[in-house]
């Protein structure tokens, strides 16, 4: 390990708050009611992993929308999503305290998430988490999605940290492949997912429900 100052690297949807069945519920409506490809609740959440784009190539093949339409049908569906969660928008519980003794500690902090930046500021701004984090990367600042590593690795250098020295905080088994991809550990939160999507992962340093897990005072006196 090096000198260098160690980083949290956070996803965001799923991660920092429990927004993903919204995401889910948002992403049928679009696919199902609008595009007819009758696919279940569940089928819909395989896919949600990387960015929107790359979610309706998967799910309708290459070519079946121009780039226009694909930016158009991402943009529909964040507004039915942000429509259905703001009224109940929160931080999972304990966040909040967790960054701000990350913070005193000198422990920099960055989101590296495949959402938009429209979702994104959405977040900050409205839970006003925005002070905590030296550094954003989102869905429009990389070549290729999560299981890529490009979006910790960018992270990681935006705040002039190597990447094993950083801890990534993930609730996807995709979003843990890219932090293994990029050399770094990961605290995985089962909001999403249960443990047992992600045998195949050597990288992870613990489960958590939420962030008051006791566990993660010690990333903080290690620090």
């Amino acid at each position: 390990m090096t000198t260098l100052p160690k980083a949290f690297v956070f996803d965001l949807n799923g991660t920092i708050i429990d927004d993903m069945s919204y995401h889910a519920i948002a992403w049928g409506n679009i696919v199902n009611n609008t595009l007819n490809a009758e696919l279940t609740f569940e089928q819909v959440k395989v896919q949600m992993y990387g960015k929107n784009e790359e979610l309706l190539v998967r799910i309708f093949g290459e070519g079946r929308f121009s780039a226009e339409e694909m930016a158009a049908l991402s943009m529909q569906k964040e507004q039915q999503y942000q429509t259905m969660y703001r009224p109940i928008m929160k931080c999972i519980d304990g966040f909040e305290i967790f960054a701000q003794h990350a913070f005193d500690n000198g422990v920099a902090m960055a989101i590296g998430s495949a959402a938009i930046m429209f979702n994104i500021n959405f977040i900050l701004d409205g839970l006003n988490l925005r002070p905590f984090f030296g550094a954003i990367v989102s869905a429009d600042d990389v070549a290729i999605s999560k299981p890529d590593p490009e979006t910790f690795l960018k992270a990681a250098d935006m705040l002039g940290v190597l990447p094993d020295n950083c801890i990534v905080f993930e609730d996807a088994p995709k979003g843990v492949e890219a932090a293994a991809n990029a050399g770094m550990q990961c605290v995985v939160i089962t909001t999403m997912h249960p443990k047992e999507d992600f045998v195949s992962y050597n990288n992870i340093l613990f489960f958590i429900k939420d962030y008051t897990d006791e566990r993660l005072v010690s990333l903080l006196l290690s620090h």
